[in-house]
């Protein structure tokens, strides 16, 4: 809500002593201070503040305080400096700023010697400025042969500096050996699995358990086990015992990005694991006994599997 006043440096004492009590929660603003110090000289003028008594000056200032909000120290520095200047204006800004040594043109030979060293350290760069300088006579490094190492830093701090050094590099592709990113192609054979884990929730506080579900791409044959954490201590084993359970020999591991799966340790366990595989491939093939050759429920206990489709004729009559 916006109030306007009419002439109220005109008011008289009366009238100033009802507004100050009945205005108890006004607020007033300026969006000007010079208006608002023009104003309290006029009020001043009109209301002939010197010649007042001082029961009557403190009604003044007390009207100027709830009008203006400036705080009484402020106010009394106003009315002295009219009754000593006949004004009232703003003091000039006065702030101390430190002489100006190197200019953009030094800013711009420090980024142009870093750009051909390199940006070295900021005590070899002064060692190249005072040889430029003392050595050479080049007349453009004198005032950065000078130069201490802290303010050389700041000088590279600066913006001008910053957009002059600015130097951008496409991201260099790293060859990890851990494995590869693309979209498994499985060419309609078996060995090729997905591997996932999902959390089961927690229940009252408890951490719950995640499970690791194992899936051939083409077979869909299916293997699901249980871990308490992720991580190598947990997961390792009971990924052993996962992949164990297939009834061919496993070509290729999908997973996702996280890091319980794309690391060194189950790395190796593939790698170890491709000669299992091959023998267990072979069992089932060849002439040996059904005690040699093991079943998709054997394993770690906390393993189970399941299968929608058979992995081979072989595979198929060994389970019937």
């Amino acid at each position: 809500m916006h109030i306007h006043m009419h002439n109220p440096e005109e008011w008289d004492a009366e009238k100033i002593r009802g507004f100050l009590e009945n205005s108890p929660g006004l607020e007033f603003a300026t969006e000007n201070r010079q208006e608002m110090y023009g104003w309290i000289r006029d009020t001043l003028v009109a209301q002939e503040y010197f010649h007042l008594k001082k029961k009557e000056r403190g009604l003044i200032r007390a009207f100027l305080r709830k009008v203006s909000r400036f705080s009484l120290a402020h106010l009394a520095r106003l009315i002295r400096q009219y009754r000593r200047e006949g004004v009232i204006r703003s003091p000039p800004k006065t702030r101390r700023r430190f002489p100006i040594i190197y200019t953009p043109e030094d800013v711009a030979l420090l980024a142009e010697t870093d750009r051909l060293h390199q940006r070295l350290s900021g005590p070899a760069t002064r060692c190249l400025f005072e040889r430029a300088w003392k050595q050479f006579g080049d007349p453009k490094f004198e005032r950065l042969a000078q130069i201490s190492v802290s303010h050389l830093y700041n000088l590279r701090r600066r913006s001008e500096y910053r957009r002059q050094c600015a130097q951008f590099a496409s991201t260099k592709p790293v060859g990890i050996s851990i494995g590869e990113r693309r979209r498994p192609d499985p060419r309609n054979q078996p060995g090729y699995l997905r591997i996932d884990t999902v959390h089961q929730g927690d229940w009252e506080g408890v951490k719950g358990v995640y499970h690791l579900n194992a899936v051939d791409a083409v077979t869909q044959w299916e293997v699901v086990g249980c871990v308490a954490r992720i991580s190598e201590h947990h997961l390792l084993p009971v990924l052993e015992a996962v992949l164990h359970q297939f009834p061919f020999r496993i070509l290729g591991v999908h997973t996702d990005n996280g890091s319980e799966y794309i690391n060194a340790s189950v790395a190796q366990l593939l790698k170890a694991l491709q000669g299992v595989k091959r023998t267990f491939y072979e069992a089932l093939e060849g002439p040996a006994s059904k005690e040699d050759a093991p079943t998709p429920a054997e394993g770690n206990p906390n393993t189970s599997s399941t299968s929608e489709a058979p992995t081979s004729p072989t595979a198929s009559n060994e389970q019937n």
